[in-house]
């Protein structure tokens, strides 16, 4: 299984903040990305080329391309700025 994590207004707007994957479905975080894409149009949106969307495999900041195995946590949150 795989751990996903919503953070921020991904996951006020998902309405989620974590769930979980079984890991035969994804290879990347790009495979979960298109997985969850797929769920219809408010995932669709949140997930779009418009919306930057980082990404963090086991509390690492990664690339989407960046391969996840069973057991990690895969986190999404939005960029964040702070004062």
């Amino acid at each position: 299984m795989i751990k996903i994590k919503y953070f921020a207004r991904l996951s006020e707007s998902l309405g989620v903040k974590s769930e979980e994957l079984e890991y035969a479905q994804a290879n990347t975080a790009e495979d979960i990305i298109e997985l969850l894409i797929t769920r219809g149009e408010i995932w669709a949106d949140a997930f779009s080329g418009d919306n930057k969307i980082l990404v963090a495999v086991n509390q690492q900041m990664c690339e989407r391309n960046s391969a996840v195995r069973d057991g990690d946590e895969v986190a999404f949150f939005p960029p964040v700025t702070g004062g």
